[in-house]
């Protein structure tokens, strides 16, 4: 199971945030920072709603996690890198307050 929990986000630019928080990958958790970008201009959908999107990236060492496991190409060399990144792509939709 893969989860993450924020903690803080702050500004790093326009349309541009860094947001900490723990990402946990099969039991383990470690601290990640995601770059964020957005959120793009609002628009309003074909059916009035208002939507928005936003785009956090980070990367991390998958043994950080306990993803160990590799194998050696017959040319030398591994099958898995040790860095993975992770991209997460969002639409957030403004909802009326009742």
């Amino acid at each position: 199971a893969i989860a993450f929990r924020s903690k803080q986000i702050t500004a790093a630019g326009p349309d541009h945030f860094k947001l900490i928080g723990e990402l946990a990958i099969r039991g383990v958790s470690k601290e990640v920072t995601f770059d964020v970008e957005g959120p793009t201009p609002a628009v309003k959908d074909p059916w009035g709603n208002v939507r928005a999107g936003v785009t956090a990236t980070a990367k991390i060492n998958r043994k950080d996690f306990g993803l160990v496991w590799n194998a050696l190409i017959e040319g030398g060399g591994v099958v898995v890198g040790d860095e993975a990144s992770i991209t997460i792509e969002a639409e957030l939709i403004l909802k009326a307050s009742a």
